[in-house]
């Protein structure tokens, strides 16, 4: 009952969020927020929630081939639709799969870091839940990168948990240490 739900919600998102318009391009730069979450060339990178890979390609673009990004979404429709958007784009570095983010199948400290990207807050992802298993797969010293477009929502949140501790930000993206 709880994943139908959850599918039903993720596509209902999907659809609100499915443009690469310019629109919403300048609206949400992705090449800004990719900059603010500091990915680097040669990290091994987690996108939660890929949705249609408004982040993916950039994501991949700037990991460049010496990194590799693991792109999760809950729904089959949107990891078949990134998987040919990386397919026609010729990127080998992505790996793009279904799964809850409350149970990713990676296994423990295989990621430099976690991108939250307009995913949180969400009534199918709770903090309390979601931050253990994203700490699990970072390295010991990896970070979670956070952008929301939901006003009034705050570091401290995450920083509760006490298991990232908060960094700063930069270009509307929250960055966090694993504690």
């Amino acid at each position: 009952m709880l994943a139908k739900m959850e599918n039903k919600i993720a596509n209902a998102l999907l659809k609100i969020f499915a443009s690469d318009s310019p629109r919403r391009k300048r609206l949400s730069d992705p090449e800004l927020i990719i900059q603010g979450a500091g990915v680097r060339s040669g990290q091994k990178v987690l996108e939660v929630g890929c949705g249609r890979g408004f982040f993916t390609l950039p994501l991949a673009q700037a990991l460049g081939q010496d990194g590799s990004l693991y792109a999760l979404d809950v729904t089959q429709a949107a990891v078949d639709y990134v998987t040919q958007k990386m397919a026609a784009a010729n990127l080998s570095n992505v790996r793009v799969f279904q799964a809850n983010a409350l149970d990713t199948g990676l296994p423990s400290g295989v990621v430099d870091l976690v991108l939250l990207f307009g995913v949180i807050p969400s009534p199918t992802l709770p903090l309390s839940r979601l931050l253990p298993e994203l700490q699990r797969v970072l390295i010991p010293d990896g970070s979670l990168a956070v952008w929301t477009a939901v006003p009034g929502w705050s570091a401290d949140s995450v920083v509760h948990s006490g298991l990232f501790a908060y960094l700063g930000k930069l270009n509307h993206v929250y960055k966090f240490h694993k504690v």
